[in-house]
Formats: structure tokens, sequence, C-alpha cells
């Protein structure tokens, strides 16, 4: 009975030394919740879109004009067999007719029978923000899409405004693409 009570007693003494040298527990921080979604610049603009907003981001692919459409709708693009109709946002809203670069990309909006791309400047991917950082004021910069827009980010000292794709869906200008 001696012989089974050593290997215990090793056991404990082993268990012992391990809890006086175990480091402890370090000091329960306070979580911070973050806010997620796809950064992309819009002239000039630094913007984010919600990510329950953005269905997927692609670079520019190869379009088809269509006849009788709004400047600023560039026509229809096949991603996957199914027909993306792409609209260039900086002709949207101001008009000008923007060079081509090789940083522009779509971000795909999908809202029930919705099915658009919106073509942007620059896309950063996704970005997440502290969500106490959010203002429900409009970047400066950004006042000619305020309708569109839901508030602000500011982090390191860099306003990134919300952009809701959804609203802009709902714009009764935006979705008559049809040339007056």
């Amino acid at each position: 009975m001696n012989n089974t009570q050593e290997p215990f007693a090793l056991l404990s003494a082993i268990a012992q030394r391990s809890a006086e040298s175990a480091a402890g527990l370090p000091a329960q921080q306070d979580i911070q919740t973050y806010w997620s979604g796809v950064g992309f610049t819009l002239g000039g603009v630094k913007m984010v879109a919600p990510m329950a907003e953005v269905a997927e981001m692609l670079v520019l692919p190869e379009v088809t004009r269509m006849p009788g459409v709004q400047p600023w709708v560039k026509g229809v693009a096949n991603v996957r067999g199914r027909l993306l109709p792409l609209i260039d946002l900086n002709q949207f809203f101001d008009g000008d007719k923007v060079t081509t670069s090789r940083e522009r990309r779509v971000l795909v909006v999908e809202k029930g029978e919705l099915y658009t791309g919106l073509v942007v400047d620059k896309v950063f991917g996704m970005q997440h923000f502290p969500a106490d950082n959010f203002a429900d004021e409009i970047v400066e910069d950004a006042a000619e899409f305020s309708e569109f827009l839901v508030g602000s980010y500011i982090v390191n000292n860099e306003a990134w405004a919300v952009f809701s794709p959804f609203l802009l869906a709902a714009d009764g200008h935006f979705s008559n693409a049809a040339a007056s």
C-alpha cells in the first residue's frame, strides 16, 4: 500500500510546485466592439459601406454599352452568368466623366430584385472601426453625398464617411436609368 501512495504523493508534489510557479492570469480588459465595412474612395473622399450592403467586390469587368440610358450607366457585364448593370458613381454624382484607372473597382449590391454594380475609384477592402468612434455628423468633404450617408468614423484623425448603397438604391433618380 505504501507503493501506491508514493506515486500519488509525487504527483501531488509536482502539482503543488507547478501551482506555486504559475504566472497569474492577466488583468481582464474591456472588450471593444468593432463595426466592419468595405472601404473605398469616391471623388477623393474616403468612404465605407456596411458589410451587409455589399454582396461582393469585383475588378471592373468588360462592359457592354446600352443605348437609351443615362450617361452614368456604364452598361452591363456578364458576371458568372448574370447580367450586372454597372453604375459609375462619379458620373452619377457630378456628371464628370472619370478617366479609366486600374484601381477602379465594383461594389456589387444585391437587395431583393436589385442586382447592380457601383463603380468606385478604389477599394481598400474590409475596414474595422471601434463602434464608439461613430459620429452622426457628415464629413465636410463628403457633403455632396450627404443624402446617402449615415454618419462617419474618425480613426487616427482620418474621417471615413459611412455610405449606404441601400439608400442610394431607394433613390428615384438612381432607379430611373432611362435617358430623358
